[in-house]
């Protein structure tokens, strides 16, 4: 592509990725692929993101395009529909009898994977090859982006198909391989030449995550903090070696938010406020809704999946010094069902000072934020997590384990942070009872000194938390790799 050629309008991208919100969405992955086209269209890329058809994101489409026909795809007849939906240019895989099912995108209604799972994530990449290779009415993009393991084996789709688009690969949480076993190989068009150590084999398993690791012309991740993490064995999952391998090649780039669905001065769905002493409403409202009583210590919440990766196991260890000393907890969430049962149980046995709703609100997550006291996430790992930030822009404190993404966006209310009046919220050693019923502790005794918990309310709201600093780090990283295919662009 020549220099004039770039001039003439934005340069293209295809993503491709299970989720983005707001057509579908499980947690954090959805929000930074439904974002990214909007701040990157101001860097100058056009980004188009390649779906699976669910049935919820295909009943989103309005009278959508046939873009391309494909007789077979992994055994099945499938079509690329083009579409705008809610400011975003999709391309969805219409493949009715692997996407068209109710309930979550990954499980089914026992919360098990669903046993195709491998053949439904496999189309979806070698469609993404296909669109690489042959493009789409004079439309053909100068990079892929490739989200998690869900879009990881793409790289080996191009290779076979001769398709010479670079791609990066996006890691949101490398605890999900998407393993499957190696006689799955002819039913997903794998060569077995890649089934090797240094290409997709995992243990006698392919791997779509490593696929993506090994393939890629370059990884990044959503935080500095964890692109180091992941190369230790403490946080890189069995793959860390790989990583290490492809460390000139690995960079973190830090999540943000979306600050205008996320602001608490215009949000539609709390009563507004601009500075923490006009929150007052907001934590009436949010007491009275969840049912809590009256409280002179600080109301956290909780909103996230309920998982061992999230901590919420440890809450429940450090809990009692917490209520014992004055706070209130709210928590919305859902997963393990044990962990599920676990949080009801210590409901029904702290009425008035800890409520729990199990599912996903988004509506109700708004209130939360606007009317904590602070937001607690305790997790063991955390590749950037976006419930602090949305607890920073609402003056929510976060009280948040010291890793990845967490450690990178939260300032500790230290000695020194406190006297230099930059401190943003707590951290704490990740993975410990003890830490983290020392960090409630000294939230509630922050708490009970209300000139300086308004003081670090004030710098949490004012803190960065947009993409203004990442998206031209992205754009630089696409233009690398384009470039790097084009040398006389």
């Amino acid at each position: 592509m020549t220099q004039s050629a770039r001039c003439e309008g934005p340069r293209p991208v295809l993503a491709v990725a299970s989720e983005c919100a707001p057509l579908v969405k499980t947690g954090g992955l959805a929000d930074v692929v439904g974002a990214l086209p909007h701040v990157m269209a101001r860097q100058g890329w056009a980004i188009r993101t390649l779906l699976p058809g669910y049935r919820k994101v295909m009943t989103a489409l309005d009278r959508p395009k046939v873009a391309l026909k494909i007789p077979d795809l992994l055994g099945h007849p499938a079509r690329i529909l083009a579409a705008q939906v809610a400011g975003l240019d999709l391309l969805v895989l219409d493949i009715p009898a692997l996407f068209d099912r109710e309930g979550s995108p990954y499980l089914d209604a026992d919360g098990n994977d669903w046993r195709d799972n491998d053949l439904r994530f496999a189309a979806l990449s070698k469609a993404a090859a296909l669109i690489a290779r042959d493009g789409l009415d004079g439309w053909c993009p100068e990079v892929i982006h490739l989200h998690d393991w869900q879009a990881g084996l793409t790289p080996v789709y191009l290779a076979q198909l001769n398709a010479p688009q670079p791609s990066v690969l996006t890691i949101h949480n490398i605890a999900f391989h998407g393993l499957t076993g190696p006689e799955r190989l002819p039913a997903l068009d794998l060569s077995s030449e890649r089934f090797t150590v240094d290409g997709f084999e995992y243990y006698g398993h392919v791997s779509a995550l490593k696929a993506g690791l090994t393939g890629a012309s370059a990884i990044n991740t959503v935080s500095p903090s964890y692109a180091q993490e992941l190369t230790t064995e403490a946080f890189g999952m069995g793959l860390e070696g790989v990583i290490r391998k492809r460390a000139a090649d690995l960079c973190g780039i830090l999540n943000g938010i979306d600050t205008d669905t996320w602001d608490p001065a215009r949000d539609p769905m709390i009563a507004p406020f601009k500075t923490p002493a006009t929150k007052v409403a907001n934590t009436r409202i949010l007491r009275a809704e969840f049912g809590l009583d009256e409280a002179s210590g600080p109301l956290s919440v909780v909103v996230s999946r309920l998982s061992d990766q999230k901590g919420l196991d440890l809450l429940l260890g450090a809990l009692p010094d917490y209520l014992a000393a004055g706070g209130q907890l709210a928590l919305l969430g859902s997963g393990d069902r044990r962990m599920e049962h676990d949080w009801l149980q210590t409901a029904a046995r702290h009425p008035g000072k800890v409520a729990v709703r199990i599912g996903y609100d988004e509506s109700l997550s708004h209130r939360m934020y606007a009317g904590a006291d602070a937001v607690l996430v305790p997790s063991r790992f955390e590749p950037c997590g976006l419930t602090q930030m949305y607890g920073l822009r609402y003056g929510a404190v976060p009280v948040v384990a010291r890793t990845g993404g967490l450690a990178d966006t939260v300032i500790d209310a230290n000695a020194a942070a406190l006297a230099a009046c930059c401190a943003t919220g707590i951290l704490h050693a990740p993975g410990s009872i003890p830490a983290l019923a020392h960090a409630l502790r000294h939230l509630c005794a922050l708490h009970a000194q209300p000139e300086t918990f308004r003081k670090i309310q004030r710098n949490a709201m004012k803190h960065p938390v947009g993409w203004e600093a990442s998206a031209p780090l992205y754009a630089a990283l696409y233009a690398r790799l384009a470039d790097q295919r084009n040398p006389q662009a």
